[in-house]
């Protein structure tokens, strides 16, 4: 008798509040026709590329370029709509766009403004800004334009690298809303022996913190799979959590079809959980494809994705 590989579906998983608002946006524009065309989204409107190329066959137009913002990136844009993604953007770049006679959608999450008014109210009462992020991601490119005097930091390196001087200002540390604590404590660590009196805001946001909380909660498995975009900073961090604090082997894939069979051999439990962005449908397919895989039956070991573009969405 073959005993059937444990699947375990770690919630929560699916959308998160500010997705669902990006992703309503962008279908509200492409069903309206009032909206001046082409729709253009700068950037990715959540960081899945399944979503982005759903929405591409619907006409809408995702600019992304390496190295450019997205002030930058608006000099591509000449007539039409753009909606700037959840993961906020410059004053700078909505006066642009504006200027431009574009007509101008900001699907920027609310927990992402709440960063932008905590930095701006702390600069107003003169604090000194600290703000922890990862290099080329959107969500810090926006906050960063929002004072030239704010200090960027990634790793401990770059807590030792800033300016002694800072200990005899008010100081503030707040950080990008999908990293992880584990990210966050390290920093935190060279922070408080530098500058022990800083005043620290923790912004990660709500659905982040569940998903890293189920993954470190979980019974131990052989392997966690993880349904996320390499590009989405969260569904990295939830593969992070499950390999380095948990020590289980954890895959981050796009879908199913990104499943090597060779991790499923002699393998007897397996967790899934799925970024902010993924979609519910995505991760339920490869959860269905593990509950009938068995490893000696070949009839089960197709994994070739079914769905079409506009179940994505």
């Amino acid at each position: 008798m073959v005993i059937p590989m444990k699947v375990i579906d770690l919630t929560p998983r699916g959308y998160c509040h500010g997705v669902l608002n990006a992703l309503a946006m962008v279908k509200k524009v492409i069903k309206t026709e009032s909206y001046p065309r082409p729709i253009y989204v700068l950037g990715q409107i959540v960081h899945n590329k399944k979503i982005t190329e759903a929405f591409n066959a619907f006409g809408v137009i995702s600019l992304d370029q390496t190295g450019k913002t997205r002030y930058e990136m608006l000099d591509e844009i000449t007539s039409g709509t753009v909606i700037f993604t959840a993961h906020g953007v410059s004053k700078q770049a909505i006066e642009k766009a504006k200027q431009k006679g574009l007509v101008v959608l900001n699907a920027t999450c609310r927990d992402v403004t709440k960063v932008h008014r905590a930095v701006e109210q702390k600069l107003e009462e003169g604090y000194e800004i600290v703000y922890i992020g990862h290099k080329n991601h959107p969500e810090p490119e926006a906050i960063l334009a929002i004072s030239d005097s704010i200090y960027f930091v990634e790793n401990e390196r770059d807590v030792l690298l800033l300016p002694n001087l800072l200990s005899e200002k008010k100081l503030f540390v707040t950080n990008q809303t999908t990293l992880s604590m584990y990210d966050i404590e390290s920093v935190l660590s060279i922070l408080k022996t530098k500058f022990p009196h800083y005043l620290f805001d923790n912004e990660i946001c709500h659905a982040t913190t569940v998903r890293q909380e189920a993954v470190m909660k979980q019974d131990k498995v052989d392997l966690m799979l993880v349904v996320g975009d390499t590009l989405s900073s969260n569904s990295n961090k939830l593969a992070f959590v499950g390999e380095h604090h948990q020590k289980i082997p954890s895959k981050l894939i796009g879908g199913v079809e990104d499943i090597d069979l060779a991790w499923l051999k002699g393998i007897d439990s397996v967790s899934v959980t799925s970024g902010a962005s993924t979609p519910t449908k995505v991760t339920e397919e490869v959860i269905s494809f593990l509950k009938q895989y068995k490893e000696n039956d070949p009839t089960t070991w197709d994994h070739q994705s079914k769905l079409e573009l506009i179940d994505i969405l």
